[in-house]
């Protein structure tokens, strides 16, 4: 997590999580970088002086001695404060990092499809006041956070009893996930309100990811239907096995009952490259490939039902391509958008929205204990699925690696999406995400009519326009496109 740019916003709501011990700690400036440094010296001055007053203290008095178990007492608890749950609280405080990371642009903010439009007047510190920035955090507040936990039943033979330091990629796609259920069943203007008793359905979308085989996306489900692609408990996973994981979960979890009463009731469509990824370029949304995966899911009954898109993408080597970074910010303003998975490397975050150069996420890196939330209790304490801090990464720092989620309600909604897609892809100078095509067809010869003396090449033929490699200026190999495998 090191290296996350990290802001706070000040609210009338109170975050209930807390901090992860080891890996969650912001670093913004090298100012805050050397204030850090300077309170770390002192409390580490303060340590030392503990620990030498007890080295130097006589062992032969019984009443020393305990002096001394105190003296020790007192450094290990003051030790365990600073370097774990509260460090990152006594650094906000002492630096000042809990000023807001969105008070000083007046841009437009896009959070999963909605606009917020933010006045001058209320990009002043008195953010309190304005509805633009209040509305905002309601939004944001509103969307479920799913984060490490500890203290849950063992995970099949490997005895862990959390996730800690190695799920977070997991608990990323559990909020994108959680967030394509909200939709579908809350709607997008749903929010979440400190009233009792509790919507049914947004109860029963918070059971479905508990922590315990019985709760159908809980991790130890997720991990067993990925075993095929590489999940195992104690590893990370990247994106695209990610995906592959969860389709093998939804298909798993189909019940011979109606559609709207199953776990997951959508159809789930991982869009790849060419050959599953294997021969790398732009993925394609294909039509009628989206049209079969509802008429599977729905066993024939409806010819279209409401569908997950899930786009695992790899946009440079060791960062995003430059050239990819507008069309990911203009995938936000989708109204079927659910949001990215991506982060740092090796820290995998849920990206909900963006201003300007900012994309802001949610953060799974925090160790909180196990809560069992059951169907029937409308009166549970859901307060650690939530979390007013508004947190941001440069978008252009963002891990290469990553994934895309849409949601469509249905076949108008899909049909949206694809005009907005085809749309985005037309103006991305040559480096779309991904396109659309109404047929997966097979490449075809190349014929020997146009007087070319090699015949051996293959054209694809896709009755949707789909966008060159060429670029906007004429050139094809001047800035390559950095895709890889997936």
């Amino acid at each position: 997590m090191k290296g996350f740019c990290e802001k706070a916003v000040a609210s009338k709501f109170s975050c209930k999580t807390k901090s992860d011990s080891s890996n969650s700690e912001p670093q913004s400036s090298d100012t805050k970088l050397s204030k850090v440094s300077l309170w770390s010296s002192v409390f580490a001055s303060a340590f030392s002086v503990f620990e030498t007053n007890s080295e130097s203290s006589p062992s032969a008095s019984e009443k020393k001695a305990i002096d001394n178990s105190r003296n020790n007492g007192w450094t290990t608890a003051v030790r365990r404060v600073v370097t774990g749950v509260s460090m990152r609280r006594i650094q906000e405080r002492v630096l000042g990092t809990s000023k807001t990371g969105i008070s000083s642009s007046t841009s437009d903010i896009w959070l999963l499809g909605l606009c917020y439009k933010i006045s001058q007047e209320e990009s002043s510190n008195h953010a309190s006041s304005s509805n633009g920035l209040a509305e905002f955090e309601q939004d944001f507040s509103s969307r479920i956070l799913m984060t490490y936990r500890k203290g849950f039943e063992a995970i099949g033979d490997s005895k862990l009893t959390s996730d800690v330091n190695w799920g977070c990629m997991l608990r990323s796609s559990q909020m994108l996930v959680a967030q394509a259920l909200l939709l579908h069943r809350m709607g997008r203007s749903w929010r979440k309100t400190s009233h009792k008793p509790m919507d049914q359905d947004y109860i029963e979308i918070l059971h479905h990811f508990g922590d315990s085989k019985a709760s159908a996306f809980s991790i130890h489900n997720i991990l067993q239907a990925g075993k095929a692609y590489g999940l195992a408990a104690g590893s990370w996973v990247g994106p695209y096995a990610m995906c592959r994981s969860w389709e093998t979960l939804a298909r798993s979890k189909r019940e011979e009952t109606d559609l709207e009463c199953q776990s997951l009731p959508m159809a789930i469509y991982i869009v790849s490259g060419d050959e599953d990824g294997e021969r790398g370029g732009a993925p394609v949304v294909y039509i009628e490939e989206a049209s079969r995966h509802c008429l599977e899911f729905s066993k024939g009954q409806v010819d279209w039902t409401p569908i997950l898109l899930l786009v695992p993408l790899v946009l440079g080597l060791e960062k995003v391509n430059p050239r990819y970074i507008p069309s990911l910010a203009a995938t936000f303003t989708f109204p079927q958008s659910l949001g990215i998975l991506g982060g740092k490397p090796g820290a995998s975050t849920y990206i909900v929205g963006v201003q300007d150069e900012k994309a802001f996420y949610l953060d799974p890196h925090e160790a909180q204990s196990v809560v069992d939330i059951r169907r029937e209790n409308l009166e549970a304490d859901t307060s650690s699925y939530h979390c007013n801090i508004i947190r941001h990464i440069c978008l252009d720092s963002i891990d290469p690696s990553l994934a895309i989620g849409f949601y469509c309600r249905d076949k108008d909604d899909f049909d949206d999406f694809c005009i907005r897609a085809s749309k985005l892809a037309d103006e991305s100078n040559g480096a779309p995400l991904f396109t659309v095509a109404h047929i997966h067809s097979l490449p075809k010869p190349i014929s020997c009519s146009d007087g070319m003396d090699d015949c051996s090449g293959f054209r694809e033929d896709d009755s949707f326009d789909v966008v060159s490699n060429k670029g906007a200026e004429g050139y094809e190999h001047e800035h390559e496109d950095d895709w890889q495998l997936l």
